[in-house]
């Protein structure tokens, strides 16, 4: 018997049916994190040499093919855990955790109805490939958080994605603050299609939420400005002061001369559905199944999104 398989005997023994199917799912998960990138589960690296192990991965569908490719990313991962919140239990949770999760759910779930997915990452790891002046003192610099994000946008070029679905947690000065946002680019050319993702997606992921009677507050869809992906000081100058002028998430930003220049090719929009810093909303965050709503909202949202449009009646072409 394996040693995860004895500690899971044990715990079931110790604590009842209960720690059974926590434990269980546990399990679950662990096990298609280590297949995740064999050879049968349809995963192809996309250009191991430019990302960090696991990242940027194209995921075959597992049923169908709609030839429609969806890009997904985790935000954070690696050496960068986001944002930090507690569950009403006390656990301490980061978003880079929660975000992958997520990701990895919905992957599956588009797989299932036809798409090729693409994601950021597969593990809990930065995206680009960390080099020198990238980190500081074990941590990311700000010339490494601009590149690990820049990177997500290369990977979703070189993807050729249909669609960009940045997912991400938000986190709060006060734990009173609570909420699900949505975040579109209104400057890019197809700033209209960011729009419709946008609203997709706070209007699917909050009702699916909210089904489950958790009363998750509408915080809107908002454009990106003011939600900046870097900090930065001007009086640094060089990328300090760049990043303190871009006014955008970077992921889904315009390109800016002397800071970004691979901006993402095709519509996208943020996801955060829930702030960690919230005991409440940061034990939905923390749990697999509640995880897997969110995740299904996400994939609504998207097949709603690609979906062809409806065709007109005779009597509305006459």
């Amino acid at each position: 018997m394996s040693l995860a398989a004895t500690a899971f005997v044990v715990l079931v023994l110790v604590t009842g049916h209960s720690a059974l199917r926590t434990v269980g799912r546990s399990l679950r998960r662990a096990a298609a994190a280590v297949g995740l990138l064999s050879p049968s589960s349809g995963a192809t690296p996309l250009d191991p040499a430019a990302f960090a192990p696991g990242a940027c991965v194209a995921f075959a569908p597992t049923h169908g093919d709609r030839r429609q490719t969806v890009f997904l990313d985790a935000g954070h991962g690696g050496i960068d855990p986001g944002g930090i919140g507690t569950t009403e239990a006390g656990t301490t949770i980061d978003e880079a955790r929660v975000n992958l999760s997520i990701e990895l759910d919905t992957m599956a779930i588009l797989r299932a109805q036809g798409y090729r997915v693409v994601v950021s990452r597969t593990k809990n790891s930065t995206v680009v490939r960390l080099g020198p002046g990238e980190t500081d003192q074990g941590v990311l610099s700000l010339q490494g958080a601009h590149d690990d994000v820049a990177a997500r946008d290369v990977c979703a070029n070189l993807a050729r994605a249909d669609v960009l679905v940045g997912i991400y947690m938000d986190a709060g000065a006060s734990p009173d603050d609570s909420g699900s946002v949505s975040i579109y680019d209104a400057d890019r050319p197809f700033a209209q299609d960011n729009l419709r993702l946008a609203s997709l997606l706070q209007e699917d992921v909050l009702s699916a939420m909210n089904r489950q009677g958790w009363q998750i507050p509408d915080d809107g869809v908002e454009p990106d400005t003011g939600f900046g992906s870097s900090v930065g000081d001007p009086a640094e100058g060089g990328l300090a002061a760049a990043a303190a002028q871009y006014d955008h998430l970077l992921l889904i930003g315009p390109s800016m001369a002397g800071y970004f220049t691979t901006p993402s090719e095709m519509p996208g929009a943020v996801l955060e559905p829930l702030y960690l810093t919230d005991p409440f909303e940061g034990s939905i965050a923390a749990s697999a199944p509640d995880q897997h709503v969110i995740a299904g909202g996400i994939a609504q949202a998207v097949e709603q999104y690609l979906a062809p449009p409806a065709p007109r009646s005779t009597a509305a072409r006459a």
